[in-house]
């Protein structure tokens, strides 16, 4: 059975601020949840990224830039080559040329979109801060390329055959955990890293979001199953990291679907901009 994953992923992981793995299995429609794993480092990270595991997964972090950015600077406009670059970068320099670029933009348009921030309602993945996505498409992206996991859609699909045993197929898909939480609570906050203000407010929230994952009330027709234990944990993650990795993983499990449906890079738009990339479900 084909193991899934979903990464809440972290541009400056720390004990205080882990990267989350939710590791689990699509067994009849079922989402089934069986490890909640924690990372404190990117070097931790990018080990994982290495273990010969075979798996398929959604990440929260943005795998591409937006093409009329990267055209701007005259970057190039093949999605590798451009990843490259960008990886050569240092976080001061990514700052300073993006801010460069939107100052040189009028009010209410300083940074420009990928096609998909928009359906999904996220944020550019140029935008450096609150939150800074660039950032966690400079620290995730460079590694997944180092550890040769395959990405729809932005590789070709030759690479995911290209295995040994030692080095098993590894499938990465851009995830948004936002989106399928909106699709359910609307605009109530249920997370926050800000110990003072996880309220009693946002705990309703994630039990009133991990119930409606667990009674299949989303348009991917999914259904997620929990242990008491896990259930409870995460609905006591104030900071949402625990319930945001389940988000990403229900998001895996969907696409997974996809592909074993027939649908085409794993349930991804066939008309998807080859250098932005994608937000699987949006």
């Amino acid at each position: 059975m084909q193991p899934l994953v979903g990464c809440d992923f972290s541009s400056a992981p720390s004990r205080r601020k882990q990267i989350a793995l939710a590791w689990g299995l699509l067994e009849q429609g079922r989402v089934r949840v069986t490890e909640i794993q924690r990372l404190d480092s990117l070097d931790a990270f990018s080990a994982w990224l290495h273990e010969p595991r075979a798996w398929v997964g959604g990440f929260d972090l943005p795998f591409g830039l937006p093409r009329e950015l990267v055209e701007t600077l005259g970057w190039p406009l093949a999605w590798e080559p451009c990843m490259r670059h960008y990886a050569s970068l240092d976080r001061a320099q990514i700052r300073d040329c993006f801010a460069a670029f939107c100052a040189a933009r009028p009010a209410g348009r300083k940074f420009a979109h990928r096609a998909t921030d928009i359906p999904a309602g996220s944020s550019p993945s140029m935008k450096w801060v609150n939150p800074p996505v660039a950032y966690m498409l400079h620290a995730g992206v460079p590694r997944l390329l180092e550890a040769g996991v395959y990405l729809p859609g932005l590789q070709p699909a030759v690479q995911a055959m290209e295995t040994t045993p030692e080095r098993a197929a590894k499938v990465a898909l851009e995830a948004y955990p936002g989106l399928l939480a909106r699709e359910i609570l609307g605009h109530r906050s249920y997370k926050t890293d800000d110990r003072a203000r996880q309220s009693d407010e946002r705990l309703i929230a994630r039990k009133d979001l991990v119930t409606a994952l667990e009674l299949g009330q989303t348009r991917l027709q999914l259904r997620l199953k929990l242990t008491h234990a896990q259930r409870d944990a995460i609905i006591e993650d104030g900071s949402g990291d625990a319930l945001d990795a389940v988000l990403c993983l229900m998001q895996a499990a969907w696409a997974w679907q996809q592909h074993c449906q027939g649908a085409p890079l794993y349930g991804l738009p066939a008309d998807m901009d080859p250098l932005e990339g994608w937000i699987v479900t949006a």
